[in-house]
């Protein structure tokens, strides 16, 4: 497996124009797909249900979409297959009310070689270096399937959250795009429209379980101390 260069995952300041720029080529990517007479095939990084209510909605309609559960990030491993069976949830209901046929790929779970890049990082608060190699270590290794296995797109479904830096996302994306021969990156914010309200409401709909915190080892732990404290 190769190596992943973090040298460049250092925070950006970067302009709403610049953020606005990402959106729109994802709606120039949706004009040019739109009329196919065949619906490209898209591999969707996927965290876990409650984030892809809403994105699935979008995507579906527009593409083959096939989903990749690489998560080795979420601690302990007992929340990993708690996020991975709401997901499974999901996919049968989407099949049930809307028709949509999501395919699902698990990989291996392997928290404690996936935490070796992102424990000299440990003290950081959420959303800074830590969290963009995270989001790259998971990204590089969906896209380098989707590009082996001849997928016409890749995209993530983590710009829907406030939580995540969509920018950041998007730039990991466009070096992705340019780093494999095949697989074109889509473009996402799914914040966008309301997204994150309607996920919720589909979320509530469907009565999933909504995590309380990010999943990785560290975030998990400042929770159970915010749980602790708010006991005493």
């Amino acid at each position: 497996m190769k190596s992943i260069d973090f040298s460049r995952l250092e925070i950006r300041c970067s302009s709403m124009d610049n953020k606005n720029y990402y959106y729109q080529k994802s709606l120039q990517i949706v004009e040019n797909i739109k009329d196919l007479p065949k619906k490209p095939r898209l591999l969707f990084h996927v965290c876990c249900g409650p984030c892809s209510t809403y994105p699935l909605t979008i995507l579906c309609p527009l593409f083959d979409v096939t989903i990749m559960y690489n998560n080795s990030n979420i601690y302990p491993e007992s929340e990993y297959q708690k996020r991975l069976g709401e997901l499974k949830k999901l996919l049968d209901y989407y099949k049930r009310d809307y028709g949509f046929d999501i395919k699902l790929i698990e990989t291996k779970y392997d928290n404690e070689n996936y935490n070796v890049d992102l424990e000299p990082y440990k003290d950081l608060p959420e959303g800074q270096i830590r969290c963009f190699i995270c989001y790259e270590k998971r990204m590089d290794e969906a896209y380098r399937y989707a590009d082996e296995n001849g997928y016409d797109y890749f995209s993530t479904v983590m710009s829907v959250s406030r939580y995540k830096n969509a920018q950041k996302l998007n730039e990991i994306g466009e070096k992705l795009e340019m780093k494999y021969k095949h697989t074109k990156y889509f473009y996402s914010d799914f914040k966008k429209q309301n997204g994150e309200q309607i996920g919720k409401q589909l979320t509530r709909k469907y009565d999933l379980y909504d995590q309380q915190y990010c999943g990785c080892k560290y975030t998990y732990e400042k929770y159970l101390k915010r749980m602790n404290n708010g006991n005493n």
